[in-house]
């Protein structure tokens, strides 16, 4: 048997696991995957709201320097600048959850890895690409043919 057609040891669950903890481990990091995916969706979101309040400052001056300050005034005052949630601009809701809610989840899914697997990751994914790739096909080995797993 070939070197690339057997996982990486990181890739193989200890000795005395089973399947029940892969899976439930399994089930946790997909629900971190999603985590991360609102993560990056909420820095979108402060990213898209930062670059709308600076269209709103240039629309501002535009209907000041068109004769309409009754508007610029208005926009100005009640919108520019002003919080999105009570008390809080995007990078503080960023902030929040980063700190909050997001160092949490991430905390405990390494913590259950750590203390049930080593602190193995995707055990799960790994031993479905073992039942699911044919062995000894060209492009379906356990790893890359030069030994570099660990940049994917």
């Amino acid at each position: 048997m070939d070197d690339n057609d057997v996982p990486t040891p990181e890739h193989r669950r200890p000795e005395g696991v089973d399947d029940a903890t892969v899976e439930a481990l399994g089930k946790l990091s997909e629900a971190f995957e999603v985590i991360e995916d609102a993560r990056g969706h909420l820095y979108r979101f402060h990213r898209l709201t930062g670059t709308a309040d600076l269209a709103l400052g240039e629309a501002v001056e535009m209907f000041r320097t068109a004769g309409h300050g009754d508007v610029a005034d208005r926009l100005q005052t009640e919108l520019v600048g002003r919080n999105v949630l009570e008390g809080r601009w995007t990078f503080q809701v960023v902030e929040e959850y980063d700190d909050g809610y997001y160092a949490t989840f991430k905390d405990l899914e390494a913590a259950a890895r750590k203390d049930l697997v080593d602190g193995r990751r995707h055990l799960y994914e790994a031993e479905m690409k073992e039942d699911r790739r044919t062995h000894g096909r060209r492009h379906h080995e356990a790893t890359p043919r030069d030994g570099s797993d660990q940049a994917l």
